[in-house]
């Protein structure tokens, strides 16, 4: 499709909570004429989804969660409950007329009460036993998670309206809708009548397909459809809104000396995406790449600052350009058999991948294979119980740690990995581990977990100096 003039623009769960600010800020226009020609993709509001489904953190589980382990009927039912409640209380913090309150509190008693039925009835037919609920827990996993998105979005359209900007809803969650399609039909279905020009399209994150997004993105899937809505109207560009600016480190740990990075590119994206701070899935930016789409990430309350603008470039000089860092644990197997053998990882590999295990990082030697990896101690005792049957005379370990990591397009000459452990050492922070990879695009700085805020503002302090830093301008909220 030949590239047109509008933009897809994506807000995430946080800045939807704000939905009041941003009406005034991000909507609208200092010039009405273009106010339109938009397209905004939208998640749930902040923490519906962790009702939902589980947690993202803490792991705590939601109505997903609760209807999976089918311990008490009660669990999940009073889960859901909680659900609708925190719906009302989120549309309750953003909308001010009583009409779109009413509204918006009989959409969710209507889908609720949908979904709780679904459940019901499902539960009923596989107690005959010709049928497994497991067989059905991915649907039901999506089922939930497109109630989020629709709210937010129908929620949003609301609001937009009683400003006086003509927002329609697009539901892309296939609610009581019996047709089959792929992802791209769905799409196009959603968005055949939308006339860009006099119209804002609110879209669901969640699309309903037969290709089942969740199965292979999870809770990623809401950059999927932006994406992919991107490539298929032949948008201009791609914006993502977030509450704050991609910068060059978190302002809290480095007392506010940070700067917006401005330009970087997919490889750093990648990179940031590996730490646990996506500015875009992986995949949802290979789909932009592939049609040749640009990617912008902004501060939603700042909607005159550019932003940060993703692309292929190279860097045009080397440099250090963000410096961040997760919380992880070592998964580490020594075994004296280990020695010689070829593809002795291959069953660790298997497990973790079978557990959902997600690797951050990797290391070996003659006789130990470490994976540094995001994920719970709970299911890491999962997967120790399964290792210890394959591996009965290894040593297995499991320690909490993490990973504080130097990205930027181009590290070469810098020594960066000589200069962090010297910045390290310094601020008397204990380094465990260090890898460097000879694409020089990161290194990463193994450490105690107590000490991560200390290593990110150290090595920040070391490597982007604080004469090419400028503190950012705080957040001011709409009048």
């Amino acid at each position: 499709m030949t590239q047109s003039t509008h933009t897809v623009e994506k807000i995430g769960g946080t800045s939807m909570s704000r939905l009041d600010e941003l009406i005034g800020t991000l909507f609208k226009r200092d010039d009405p004429a273009k106010i339109y020609d938009r397209i905004f993709v939208v998640s749930a509001f902040g923490g519906i989804t962790d009702l939902l489904l589980e947690h993202k953190k803490t792991g705590e589980a939601g109505v997903y969660a609760r209807f999976a382990n089918d311990e008490d009927d009660h669990g999940w039912l009073d889960a859901l409950s909680g659900v609708a409640k925190g719906m009302r209380e989120a549309h309750g913090a953003v909308l001010g007329n009583p009409a779109d309150l009413s509204d918006a509190d009989d959409f969710v008693r209507d889908r609720v009460e949908g979904v709780r039925n679904c459940l019901i009835d499902l539960q009923r037919l596989c107690s005959y036993g010709h049928f497994r609920l497991s067989q059905h827990m991915m649907l039901t996993r999506e089922l939930l998670s497109g109630l989020g998105e629709a709210h937010s979005a129908y929620v949003a359209t609301l609001a937009l309206r009683r400003a006086g900007i003509n927002a329609r809803f697009v539901d892309l969650s296939g609610w009581r809708d019996e047709r089959e399609m792929t992802l791209e039909e769905r799409i196009r279905d959603g968005l055949n009548d939308v006339d860009l020009s006099e119209e804002m399209p609110i879209v669901t994150g969640y699309a309903q397909c037969r290709e089942g997004l969740m199965a292979e993105f999870d809770r990623g899937y809401s950059e999927v459809t932006f994406s992919r809505i991107a490539a298929l109207t032949g948008a201009h560009e791609a914006i993502i809104h977030k509450e704050f600016h991609l910068s060059s480190a978190d302002p809290k740990l480095v007392k506010g000396k940070v700067r917006k990075l401005g330009h970087t590119n997919y490889d750093v994206a990648d990179q940031l995406s590996n730490m646990g701070m996506e500015a875009i899935h992986p995949k949802a930016a290979k789909t932009l790449r592939q049609a040749d789409v640009a990617l912008r990430v902004t501060n939603a309350f700042e909607p005159h600052d550019p932003g940060t603008l993703i692309d292929d470039q190279p860097a045009d000089a080397p440099g250090a350009e963000i410096v961040t860092g997760l919380e992880a644990h070592a998964l580490e197997l020594f075994e004296q058999d280990m020695v010689g053998v070829k593809g002795y990882d291959a069953k660790i590999l298997e497990l973790l991948t079978r557990h959902g295990i997600r690797i951050v990082s990797k290391t070996s030697n003659a006789n130990t294979i470490t994976h540094y990896v995001d994920a719970p101690l709970r299911e890491l005792r999962k997967v120790e119980r399964d290792l210890n049957k394959v591996y009965p005379s290894a040593e297995l370990t499991i320690q909490p740690l993490a990973i504080a990591a130097v990205i930027g397009r181009d590290l070469s000459g810098l020594n960066v990995l000589g200069e962090g452990l010297k910045a390290l050492a310094t601020d008397g922070v204990e380094v465990l581990a260090a890898h460097q990879t000879t694409r020089s695009v990161d290194v990463q700085f193994v450490v105690p977990r107590e000490s991560l805020a200390a290593s990110i503002g150290a090595l920040h302090g070391a490597l982007l100096p604080a004469a090419e830093v400028a503190e950012l301008k705080p957040k001011k909220k709409a009048a």
